[in-house]
């Protein structure tokens, strides 16, 4: 198993689902600075990242709906990461 081992500012993690994400985002020392659940859109999800995204890293589960948004962060220049569930 690889390990992501770099450090960032800001940490986003995507709760997925068909029609609905829950974006979390905390800094550094782990304090929450952003949690709420949006539409599965890629406008809701860059106005929500915008204040943190110049030293973002996003992580989210690999469920059937997780390609348009590793899509869309490679379009933006995001690192994203993927974890996959057993």
């Amino acid at each position: 198993m690889r390990f992501y081992t770099k450090s960032h500012a800001h940490y986003c993690g995507i709760d997925l689902h068909a029609k609905s994400m829950y974006i979390c985002i905390i800094d550094q020392t782990g304090q929450v600075l952003h949690h709420k659940n949006y539409r599965c859109r890629p406008d809701q999800f860059l106005k929500a990242i915008e204040p943190y995204r110049e030293d973002l890293v996003v992580c989210v589960e690999c469920v059937f709906t997780w390609y348009w948004l590793a899509d869309l962060c490679a379009d933006e220049g995001l690192v994203c990461q993927t974890k996959y569930s057993s």
